[in-house]
């Protein structure tokens, strides 16, 4: 296949001539296809729907469905539901956690929700402040059969759990990483990858609905000690004024998804999509205006 072109910053449309609501996305291969869950904002910051996409090469999105809908209690319409992330149980059914809320951000919960496929539609279970701790952007991360939930806690920095071996709950924390210039902070937007036995772990800083640097930090395990943090694009671009979702493998190389928020208008916010490069410990993320998988693979087939 020719793969679509991806423009960086440009509103995707889908195949019903619709904005695309890929925001605070969660993205993964599954088979020949990639899916993706975001957060619908046909109604601003309130919840409406977790959207679920799918697409061949990045650039073009098939609606596949709302994977999560409003109804009552903690998906009620005046709620905050956010980060969609999905993972992939061993047992065959999937599991998504999201970033629960009020409208004045008082709960702070991570909720979870199973379905028998990766589009749902997905039952709510229930939520939790992990251990105790509140709980906003989320990220998660898998290896092997262990899962692990990424979490951004206001008053005591980035948490790295493990969650139980169904999925469904925190079980430990397995380190927790500040900023260094204020330790009692972490990042928010967490994702991680694993790349040539190091783990690379993605934020954000906290400014509201501003962009900022994000950093990044690396490891040998998730236990850490973790390297100082780091930009991930080149300083005072605000990483090409987007804030990271995900960081995601595309054969050997990586691509990076960040939103660009438009604060009074977030259902058309569009995506920054970038190839990223791992080079040792170092990370590289440079602008391009237009680029595809294809040109990513070196090849004409995905």
């Amino acid at each position: 296949m020719n793969a679509t072109e991806i423009v960086p910053g440009e509103v995707f449309i889908d195949d019903r001539g619709r904005t695309a609501q890929l925001h605070g996305i969660g993205l993964q291969r599954i088979g020949d296809r990639w899916y993706a869950w975001g957060e619908d904002k046909a109604a601003g910051d309130r919840f409406t729907a977790v959207a679920c996409y799918s697409s061949q090469d990045l650039g073009t999105w098939r609606y596949e469905g709302d994977s999560l809908v409003a109804g009552a209690g903690e998906l009620a319409p005046d709620r905050i539901v956010e980060r969609p992330k999905v993972l992939h149980h061993p047992d065959g059914h999937w599991v998504m956690l999201v970033h629960l809320d009020t409208a004045e951000y008082t709960t702070a919960h991570v909720g979870y929700a199973v379905a028998d496929n990766p589009v749902g539609p997905y039952e709510f279970v229930g939520s939790e402040r992990p251990l105790g701790n509140e709980t906003r952007d989320i990220g998660v991360f898998q290896e092997g059969d262990a899962a692990y939930l990424l979490s951004e806690d206001r008053s005591d920095g980035l948490h790295i759990y493990r969650l139980r071996d169904d999925y469904l709950g925190v079980e430990s924390i397995v380190t927790t990483l500040r900023q260094q210039d204020r330790p009692e902070l972490g990042y928010e937007s967490p994702t991680l990858v694993k790349h040539d036995g190091r783990y690379f772990l993605f934020g954000s800083d906290l400014t509201y609905w501003n962009m900022n640097d994000n950093k990044y930090a690396v490891a040998a395990t998730l236990e850490g000690p973790w390297s100082a943090w780091r930009d991930i694009a080149p300083p005072g671009t605000n990483t090409f004024e987007s804030q990271v979702s995900v960081v995601v493998p595309v054969g050997d190389a990586f691509v990076y998804v960040g939103d660009r928020w438009t604060e009074h208008d977030l259902e058309t916010s569009p995506l920054v999509m970038l190839p990223l490069r791992i080079i040792g410990e170092r990370v590289v993320l440079e602008w391009r205006d237009r680029w595809s998988i294809d040109e990513l693979l070196g090849t004409a087939a995905v």
